[in-house]
């Protein structure tokens, strides 16, 4: 892991700056009270809970809230694997979503594809472009999956 990536984990695992990130670059996430659980090179845990700011008039997590979540769990395992190797452009280019279960209580969201990312991003040379689909999986406190969304990322090395 490079310098770069051990201290954006080291900003993004830690509450108070995430906070403080989040309200500058993706201020719903704290509306949505949106947290990294878990973020390594291998995979990252998004949590977002049921309450009044990520309801929907249906008794359950708003859709949009839970899209985000999904997308943090994916995007902050990009920006890991690319701290620390140049400059690169990034960009959700398809977004597919499944949902199986009402989401009606604290769901978490992981995405387990940081060694694909890697090599993705390890191979890229200057100029290059590539597309990664991640999976990002939300699951409730029983275990049950209440959702699934596709992620297509671009990535460009400048």
């Amino acid at each position: 892991m490079t310098p770069e990536a051990k201290s954006y984990l080291g900003k993004m695992t830690n509450p108070f700056i995430f906070w403080w990130a989040m309200l500058f670059k993706l201020p719903s996430a704290i509306f949505w009270r949106l947290k990294i659980k878990k973020l390594d090179q291998d995979s990252c845990e998004v949590s977002i809970p049921y309450f009044w700011r990520s309801q929907n008039p249906f008794k359950s997590i708003y859709f949009a809230a839970l899209a985000g979540a999904a997308e943090l769990s994916t995007g902050a395992l990009c920006q890991l694997s690319m701290a620390g190797k140049g400059k690169f452009s990034m960009l959700v280019v398809d977004f597919k979503a499944e949902y199986f279960k009402k989401a009606d209580q604290l769901i978490t969201f992981s995405c387990n594809q940081g060694k694909e990312l890697e090599s993705l991003i390890d191979h890229l040379q200057l100029g290059e472009s590539d597309k990664l689909t991640m999976i990002s999986t939300g699951l409730n406190r029983n275990g049950e999956m209440v959702a699934r969304f596709f992620v297509t990322w671009s990535f460009k090395k400048k």
